[in-house]
């Protein structure tokens, strides 16, 4: 039997990557007025930006376009083909479009720029072909060409889908800046993610309230202070007067340090074992930062307050756990 020769798999990934990242480098120098331009055209649109291309030029759009939404500039993808029978309607004159095409001469994309140009909507092109069709109608175009494919054949776009994904990429980072694009803007394009969660969740959206809280007056003998323990689960009881202002509060943690005294449960009041002064927290901070205070602690409930000390809820790591704020 003829052993065969081990396939080498690793030079060409070498030569791939090295190719990609020779034709990102050469975008630097390409940073000049078109791109400024571009940039001008985008932050003074009145619409949106609509990003349009064809085959892989497509999917990179698609994702272009994603990047922007997300980033502080409201944006989708619009494809070509479909464009042409029916979706033309789904841009105005108020709009920016960006259109990519490597060789600038896509049929689909060409079809179309007499409709942009006729509603008046700002074009930008993205193309390896500063001569084309699409570069010369555009109003700023973004050079994306490459020198070669990492494709040994010079035929699967893979250095130019590249080239373009990354001008993209600047394009959306230049614009953030320019708009003073914040985190807490990106948690609210991004709600469900955990950065979402962490920016915009308050102490407030998922505190237990009214009668979920666990709260016994100061003379409470300590084993009626464990049965409210028990029934509302949050391993801690708050501790308040009659004017309902927080005075201690008593977790599964001060019980421990209470059985080592050899307390009797039955009669001593809660206000002679609790902890006062504990640390609270206000339902309108963000719940990252009741988690901060429990692991900076080490403990797995808070109390919640208003300005005035009254308790208006109570909060755990459980419930950090479930809103996805862990």
């Amino acid at each position: 039997m003829t052993e065969q020769t081990p396939i080498d798999f690793r030079t060409p990934a070498i030569r791939a990557i090295r190719i990609e990242r020779d034709a990102i480098d050469a975008l630097e120098s390409r940073i000049g007025d078109h791109f400024s331009r571009a940039c001008e055209l985008i932050m003074n649109c009145k619409g949106r930006v609509v990003v349009t291309g064809m085959g892989k030029s497509g999917h990179i759009g698609n994702k272009i376009a994603a990047t922007l939404a997300s980033t502080g500039t409201p944006s989708f993808f619009v494809h070509p083909g479909e464009a042409s029978h029916g979706d033309m309607g789904m841009i105005t004159s108020q709009d920016v479009v960006i259109a990519i095409s490597n060789s600038g001469n896509t049929s689909e994309v060409v079809t179309i720029l007499p409709l942009i140009k006729r509603m008046g909507a700002p074009l930008i092109s993205m193309t390896g072909n500063a001569n084309s069709t699409l570069a010369r109608e555009a109003l700023a175009n973004l050079d994306v060409s490459v020198q070669v494919e990492a494709c040994p054949l010079g035929l699967a776009p893979t250095s130019s889908t590249t080239a373009t994904l990354v001008m993209g990429d600047a394009l959306a980072v230049a614009l953030l800046e320019a708009r003073g694009f914040s985190a807490e803007d990106f948690a609210f394009s991004h709600p469900g993610g955990s950065l979402g969660r962490r920016l915009l969740l308050r102490v407030s959206d998922i505190m237990h309230t009214g009668d979920r809280i666990p709260v016994v007056d100061p003379n409470t003998t300590l084993s009626s202070a464990l049965l409210e323990i028990s029934r509302k689960g949050l391993g801690m009881t708050t501790v308040v007067d009659d004017q309902g202002t927080l005075v201690g509060i008593f977790t599964d943690g001060d019980l421990r340090r209470t059985l080592d005294r050899a307390v009797d449960i039955h009669n001593t009041p809660i206000h002679e074992i609790m902890t006062r002064h504990g640390r609270t927290i206000q339902a309108d901070h963000l719940a990252a930062e009741a988690l901060n205070v429990m692991d900076e602690l080490k403990i797995n409930a808070l109390p919640v307050t208003d300005d005035t000390g009254a308790l208006v809820g109570a909060i755990n790591m459980h419930d950090l756990l479930r809103a996805g704020v862990i």
